[in-house]
């Protein structure tokens, strides 16, 4: 069960992933192009070129955990960036998975 607390640090991909990757595959990223460590903790997503798929990976403390959703129509709105990834808020990934476009500039959220 993925419990996201105010605590939960959240990192997002900026730039699309091969979701084909899995543990190993999306670790390596995290530390090569996101400059993170996996087991330190925090949750990273990512997204595939079309932005039909979301994949989430996350240390829980014991193990590696990797979820995927796939939209059946529709596409997610992404958040840009400057660097390779965006730091999220847990109610902001919330509604990142549901549908919404997270919109930092101007506040919150449309669909």
């Amino acid at each position: 069960m993925l419990a996201l607390t105010a605590g939960t640090r959240i990192f997002l991909a900026v730039a699309p992933v091969d979701l084909r990757r899995s543990f190993d595959g999306l670790t390596a990223h995290v530390q090569t192009v996101l400059a993170q460590q996996v087991l330190e903790g925090g949750l990273f997503a990512f997204t595939n070129r079309r932005r039909n798929r979301l994949r989430l990976l996350w240390w829980d403390g014991t193990g590696l955990w990797i979820a995927t959703k796939r939209l059946e129509r529709g596409a997610l709105t992404w958040p840009a960036g400057e660097g390779a990834s965006v730091h999220l808020r847990p109610e902001q990934l919330s509604a990142l998975m549901s549908g919404l476009e997270v919109r930092e500039k101007d506040g919150w959220y449309r669909r």
